[in-house]
């Protein structure tokens, strides 16, 4: 059996490029299973976060130019932004990935629980077989046993801790500013915990569903807005945190620029989390808005990760040994 891994990251392609090919997390795994309908393509698992869009494929056929080939016309795949791994590079990679060794914020906590919902999506629809789930079976594992034996996790973890940051920079204490968080999936429950840890004066939920919007708002005592109604409460709002699975902006120009009048023309920091973006990039040219998209976001992650960087080498031997040990199994049993 050959495995192969196409995908791109925050290294590889600009964030106009990555929200292309970004998936919803309720597509994955129709997706997944729809790849598995190529020649060839015995199994399939998809992965899709604010910062990758990868795929996993598992196949019996030893000529693999041909299904990378037919695998990357269906996916439309670009060569000068999407990487490719094989066999153990391809292990290897998923390893890295799980443990956060190749993320925007190095050894962040999200990773892990995204790859595991990508792999029960693909694994719910029929798309894994033996080979793909004891991959990622024994890739939770190691990266299990990265983050225990290792310090990478220490520090700032989170895009959304790294986005508050860089707000206490513009307005220095937040513990004055009232932060709206739009969207109330997972990312927005990790920022607005660490909102609540900086003491913000006052959060503000809004959503689609203004159920989970509740919800959410319920468990950080804060307030909850229904969707069509967060103009309203703008004025009062200095910093905004968008995460939603929109596909397409759900801030614009014509939504701020009516309210700057109200807001006194104050200062509001926008933070664009979402993949594909939410927040459409004209908005940050309006005089007093500063927009940060994934892209801005991660020349100030780079400011901040030497001291978890002095650990990736320890990681990096982890992973190296239990690689090793799979590939050699793999051979004994194939003998």
């Amino acid at each position: 059996m050959n495995l192969i891994c196409l995908g791109l990251n925050h290294e590889s392609a600009p964030v106009e490029v990555r929200e292309n090919f970004s998936i919803p997390m309720e597509e994955l795994g129709e997706r997944s299973h729809a790849l598995t309908g190529l020649t060839s393509v015995d199994e399939a698992v998809f992965i899709s976060t604010c910062n990758r869009t990868e795929v996993y494929v598992a196949t019996s056929d030893a000529s693999l130019q041909n299904i990378e080939q037919e695998v990357k016309e269906k996916l439309g795949f670009d060569a000068s932004y999407f990487y490719e791994f094989k066999a153990e590079e391809a292990i290897a990679h998923l390893c890295r990935v799980v443990s956060g060794l190749d993320s925007m914020v190095l050894g962040e906590t999200e990773i892990f629980g995204q790859v595991k919902k990508a792999y029960q999506y693909a694994h719910e629809a029929s798309a894994t077989g033996g080979i793909l789930n004891k991959l990622f079976q024994k890739s939770f594992g190691i990266g299990k046993r990265v983050r225990t034996e290792t310090t990478i996790q220490s520090g700032q973890t989170s895009v959304g801790s790294v986005a508050l940051d860089l707000a206490e920079k513009i307005f220095d204490d937040l513990k004055n500013s009232t932060v709206m968080v739009i969207g109330a999936g997972e990312m927005s429950r990790i920022t607005v915990q660490s909102m609540i840890l900086r003491g913000v004066k006052k959060v503000i939920v809004t959503n689609r569903s203004f159920e989970n919007a509740q919800a959410l708002a319920d468990e950080v005592g804060g307030e909850a807005v229904r969707f069509d109604e967060w103009a309203k409460v703008m004025p009062e709002v200095d910093v905004v945190i968008s995460s939603t699975g929109a596909t397409e902006p759900v801030v614009k120009v014509s939504d701020i620029e009516p309210l700057r009048k109200k807001r006194k023309y104050r200062p509001l920091f926008l933070i664009d989390i979402a993949m594909p973006r939410d927040i459409e990039h004209a908005v940050g040219e309006i005089e007093e808005v500063y927009l940060y998209d994934l892209d801005t976001l991660q020349k100030q992650v780079e400011v901040g990760q030497a001291k978890r960087q002095q650990q990736v080498t320890e990681c990096e031997k982890i992973i190296g040994d239990e690689v090793q040990k799979m590939g050699n199994q793999q051979r004994n049993n194939s003998e």
